[in-house]
């Protein structure tokens, strides 16, 4: 029974690294390449949408893991690789509160102007990247800890 849940945790965790990845790849850089006015009038309907996709992944995707590495721990288990991804995806859970939850807002609000928008998505998409990174390093971690 473990076992499967932290087949899931593993599961949640490579779903949220694809989507990550997937989002680093195709959407920011167009959102880079949109003209300002255009990306904050898009914003309106993609951000919601975007949030409805990312919210369960994200949750699931970090807090699994986070729980897998506590109920190793909590009962006595030794698995560092288990334990290292649920670190590291706190560390993930931890840059959103950091900066994405007030960046996104910033986009849904408009209280950024047109002229700050590219050094604010350059910031993003950066920020994005490290966020990824930290994700992928936590997928390794988690397989590892299945075959390993």
């Amino acid at each position: 029974m473990i076992e499967a849940f932290h087949s899931l945790a593993t599961f949640a965790l490579g779903l949220l690294a694809g989507a990550l990845l997937t989002e680093g790849a195709i959407l920011v850089p167009y959102w880079r390449r949109m003209e300002p006015d255009e990306f904050l009038r898009l914003h309106g309907t993609m951000g919601p949408s975007l949030y409805r996709y990312f919210a369960p992944l994200t949750i699931a995707g970090v807090t699994l893991p986070a729980a897998s590495a506590g109920l190793t721990l909590g009962l006595g288990g030794e698995s560092p690789f288990r334990v290292t991804a649920g670190i590291l995806c706190l560390c993930a859970l931890g840059i959103y509160f950091a900066y994405f939850k007030a960046a996104n807002a910033k986009f849904a609000e408009h209280t950024i102007t047109p002229a700050e928008l590219p050094e604010e998505l350059k910031r993003w998409a950066t920020w994005h990247t490290t966020r990824t990174i930290i994700v992928l390093a936590a997928f390794g971690c988690s397989v590892a800890a299945l075959v390993l």
